[in-house]
C-alpha cells in the first residue's frame, strides 16, 4: 500500500467498525445495559465515527503536514472510544481511567491541525 493512501485505510477501518459498534449497540446491546452504559458506549461510537471521517478528509487532502494530527485522531479513537466500550460492557471503571487520555489525544490532534493550517509552510 502507497503511502499517500495510508490514513484513507485507516478511515476504511475505523469508519467500518464505529458502523458495526454502533449497529451492534442499537440492535444488539442496548436492552442488556443499563441507560448509563448506553449512553456512554453511544458516545464511544459519536467519537469514533467523527474521528474517522476527519482522518478520512486528511488521507484525501494528501497534505503531509497533517499526517501527525490523523496520528493523533488514531490514537485517541483507540483509547477513547474503546475505553468506553470495554466500559459499558464491563462496568470496570479502571476502563473509564483511560479514556482522558484519548480525549487529550483528540484535543492535541485538534490543537496541531489548527497549528499546521496557520502555519505558513
Amino acid at each position: 500500500m502507497s503511502k499517500d493512501k495510508k490514513w484513507i485505510f485507516v478511515a476504511g477501518i475505523f469508519g467500518f467498525s464505529g458502523v458495526a459498534l454502533g449497529a451492534f449497540g442499537a440492535h444488539i446491546i442496548s436492552d442488556s445495559l443499563t441507560e448509563n452504559l448506553y449512553d456512554t458506549y453511544k458516545t464511544g461510537v459519536l467519537y469514533h465515527l467523527i474521528h474517522s471521517v476527519v482522518i478520512l478528509a486528511i488521507g484525501l487532502s494528501q497534505i503531509r503536514n497533517f499526517n501527525t494530527c490523523a496520528l493523533f485522531f488514531s490514537i485517541g479513537i483507540i483509547l477513547f472510544s474503546f475505553s468506553l466500550y470495554l466500559y459499558a460492557f464491563t462496568g470496570n471503571s479502571v476502563f473509564a481511567m483511560i479514556t482522558p487520555i484519548g480525549g487529550v489525544s483528540f484535543l492535541a490532534g485538534w490543537t496541531l491541525l489548527v497549528w499546521k493550517a496557520l502555519s505558513k509552510k
